[in-house]
């Protein structure tokens, strides 16, 4: 059986993240919800969320940024 979507809230207290760092992920194109209210509020399978989080790059400094300029 699926589990049920979870939060943006829900998804980061399992993960021991920040709400803000899972928005702020989306908003640069690291990760992607699994669906999008028409509100604007994320939901979440937690461990797609966590596969996409273990696949990013362990430096993301910097990325998608210039730097200096």
């Amino acid at each position: 059986m699926q589990e049920p979507l979870v939060s943006t809230g829900e998804a980061a207290r399992l993960l021991g993240l920040n709400p803000r760092t899972l928005a702020r992920y989306v908003e640069r194109g690291w990760i992607t919800p699994d669906l999008t209210l028409p509100t604007g509020q994320f939901r979440w399978d937690v461990e797609k969320l966590r596969q996409q989080i273990n696949a990013l790059p362990r430096d993301r400094s910097g990325q998608g940024e210039a730097e200096g300029e």
